[in-house]
């Protein structure tokens, strides 16, 4: 299952990414990708290694799920929205070719900051297109997460990446900026189908729950109070879910009870993945290729576990 955690800058959406994928650890494997621009994630999980950025080997992750396809000829023709099909490599969570390291019981993969070279003239889009053929070439099952720190505010929705996901977990302060990007997210979302849950944060009152509640509706599905163990963490002092406020724990079997119970839709996910693919290639990777991508999708391609190698 994959959940990607998103909210305005500052909301705190790193730091319940994080405390997200140790509870998750517990019920099964869990890959968590730090995809915000501000990688931050391995420093909440206690990670003590940088994995090679998954943003510095995108011409090496389109050669590798290439495959045999002969949709493609080449890992020049394919874009971050090329979707797989008959000879397609697939993926499962514990692939070896995908840089990771442990932290807090997880591996931790990174699309990687802005390079020098990058500055001034790259998006941080071709970062996060990584996570994108990544996301599109996984085959993950019941009791496995994979869990994303994004990019803040409504920047995902620049790509069709906002798609690759069983849950939108939208992490929202008790503020009218904090509403405000719930709005946005889910005015966007809903024309696709995206289901969207709304985590509080920062919570000091019933108050900060009532105002929630009065804007976001049946949309929020739990909140976190103010944690003195978070702020320990936060400093660098040890720490342990068992650290944790019991209604903090709490919140957190909430969203691991939410996500389970979250049906796998492989249909939708295979056409939405045609969907912005044909998008992609008529607004920029037609040109940028010199071809038409659109012959890349295979359409007698299924997805799901059916489909992957033993």
């Amino acid at each position: 299952m994959r959940v990607a955690f998103v909210g305005k800058g500052g909301s705190g959406k790193t730091t319940l990414s994080s405390l997200f994928a140790r509870y998750a650890a517990q019920r099964g494997p869990v890959v968590a990708v730090d995809a915000d621009i501000n990688q931050h994630l391995g420093l909440a999980l206690g990670a003590t290694a940088t994995p090679r950025p998954l943003g510095s080997m995108v011409a090496e992750i389109k050669d590798y799920l290439r495959g045999d396809n002969p949709l493609i000829k080449d890992a020049a023709s394919m874009v971050k929205t090329t979707p797989p099909g008959r000879g397609s490599r697939l993926v499962r969570l514990d692939d070896p070719f995908f840089p990771s390291t442990q932290a807090g019981g997880l591996s931790l993969m990174v699309t990687g900051p802005f390079a020098e070279d990058d500055l001034g003239v790259a998006c941080y889009h071709s970062k996060v297109g990584a996570v994108e053929l990544y996301l599109n070439h996984l085959v993950d099952g019941q009791g496995e997460y994979v869990v994303v720190d994004m990019t803040a505010g409504a920047d995902s929705f620049a790509s069709g990446l906002f798609t690759r996901f069983d849950l939108t977990f939208l992490v929202a302060e008790p503020t009218r900026q904090g509403v405000s990007v719930y709005r946005q997210y889910q005015e966007y979302a809903a024309d696709f189908d995206v289901p969207v849950a709304v985590v509080g944060n920062k919570i000091q009152s019933a108050d900060d729950v009532r105002f929630l509640r009065d804007h976001v509706g049946e949309d929020l599905l739990t909140w976190f109070e103010h944690s003195r163990a978070v702020r320990g963490m936060e400093q660098g002092r040890p720490f342990t879910l068992g650290d944790l406020e019991p209604a903090n724990r709490q919140a957190l079997v909430t969203l691991a009870d939410r996500l389970d119970a979250q049906p796998k839709d492989w249909e939708k996910f295979g056409r939405q993945a045609a969907e912005f693919h044909l998008r992609n290639a008529l607004a920029w990777a037609n040109r940028a290729t010199g071809e038409d991508l659109a012959a890349q999708i295979d359409h007698g391609f299924v997805y799901g576990p059916a489909v992957a190698a033993p």
